[in-house]
Formats: C-alpha cells, structure tokens, sequence
C-alpha cells in the first residue's frame, strides 16, 4: 500500500506539471510520440494473438451454454458484452503491464542504477517532468487504440466461430449484438483502458525511479512494476464492475 500510494503521487505531481507544460505550451510532444510508439510496437501484435483466442473462448464457451438453453442467437450479444465489458480492458491492462510496464521500469531503473537521474536532479531538472509526465501522456495515447483493436479483433473473432462452428446466422449475431450493447459499454471499456493504463505507468515509473542496486535491482524492480500493476488493475476491475453494474445494469439498447 506504501507502494501504491508513492506511484499515485508521482502521478498525481505529473499530471499537474504535465498541465502547467501544457498550458504554457511547453509539452513535450516528440517524447511523447515517441514513447507512444514504442508502446505501440511492443504491444500491438501480442494485443492481438491475444484478442482472437479470447474471442473464439468466450464465444465457443458462451455459445454452448446458449445452444443448450435453446436461445443460439444471444451467442452475439453475451459475447460480444463479454469482450467489451471485461476482456477487452483487463487484456489491455495485462499487456501494457506485461509489455509496457516492464520495458519503462527497466528504462528508467537503468537510467537510476547510473545515477543519470541523480544527475538531472543536480542540473535543476524535474525527473518527473523530464521523464515520467511524456510516458503517463503516451500511456494515455495508447491504452484506448489498444482496447479498441483487442475489441475490433475479439468480436470479429467470435462472430467467425459463432458462424461456422456453431451454426448461428450472421444476421442473428449482429442483431443480438447491437439489441444488448450500449454506447455506454463501449464508453465503460475505454475508460476502464485510461485508468489501468494510468494505474500500470505509474507504477512502473514508481518502480524504476526507486531502483537501487545495480542491475539486480532494476530486475527487481521491473518484476514488481509488472506483479504490482496487473494486480493492481484485477482488484479495481472488480470494483469498477460492481459499481458500473450498480448503476448501469444490462439492458436492450
């Protein structure tokens, strides 16, 4: 909890620096982009050999449970709610916190290890502005692209099993599919995407700007950043689901 609550300021003392820098027109806008690519790069092609087996899962679970209840054309809506409303977000957060977390603790806890930070410090320069506000920025960038992708290649994957392995009519999929889902689910998953992609940098900038050690402790650093963000991001799930159920319950769009 010590832990969470130093990341949680660090990204608290970012995003006001990041907003001073902003309104005074002094972003860092091409670390940024760059950064935001390289998340990109390690994270698109794992995003999506992740996205079509969970597609085909749930919708070849979910389509055997329908088939014997008799109601074959709800497989679109139940699996289409289950890829937005849950998996579509949290294999967001176990990429960015696999992939992305790992890469920026290591970065940074080796920029720590050679007292590269340290030397910022001494030229009068803000690590966290320098360093963590254009990776919470790109973070920020790239976390809903990537919930979109995973959700673009999730249902599109479960439609193909639904239509071919178990016999359900493309029209009935895409009709239950648009009866039960909302705007609002799909505003729900990428909202759920900015908070753990904000949860997963932090805790890796945390992690690395902490490291000490040599280069063990930038590999202990990097597997904390990973372990701690991942489940970080399945304990607020949970309560972000409840409360959004709460509120939002399941209805016909």
């Amino acid at each position: 909890m010590a832990t969470l609550g130093r990341a949680l300021h660090i990204g608290a003392a970012a995003i006001y620096i990041g907003t001073i820098d902003a309104i005074r027109g002094r972003f860092q806008v091409h670390e940024t982009l760059t950064q935001a690519w390289f998340l990109i790069r390690v994270t698109a092609v794992p995003s999506i050999l992740m996205a079509i087996p969970f597609g085909v899962i749930v919708s070849a679970q979910v389509g055997n449970i329908v088939s014997e209840l008799g109601a074959d054309s709800m497989i679109g809506a139940a699996g289409g709610l289950g890829v937005i409303k849950q998996g579509a977000p949290m294999a967001t957060a176990m990429l960015l916190g696999g992939a992305g977390a790992a890469a920026i603790a290591a970065d940074l806890g080796a920029r720590t290890v050679r007292e590269e930070v340290d030397a910022l410090r001494v030229m009068g320069i803000d690590p966290v502005q320098r360093l963590v506000v254009p990776r919470i920025a790109a973070m920020m960038l790239v976390a809903p692209l990537l919930n979109v992708l995973i959700i673009f290649i999730g249902v599109s994957s479960g439609f193909v099993v639904a239509v071919s392995a178990l016999n359900v009519t493309p029209g009935s999929y895409w009709q239950s599919f648009g009866a039960f889902t909302t705007s609002i689910d799909v505003w729900v998953s990428l909202v759920k995407a900015l908070i753990f992609g904000f949860l997963v940098v932090v805790i890796a900038c945390q992690r690395g700007l902490e490291a000490k050690g040599g280069p063990r402790g930038v590999a202990d650093g990097v597997n904390a950043a990973v372990v701690m963000s991942i489940a970080a991001a399945v304990v607020l799930n949970t309560v972000i689901t409840q409360v959004v159920t709460m509120f939002f319950p399941v209805r016909m769009a």
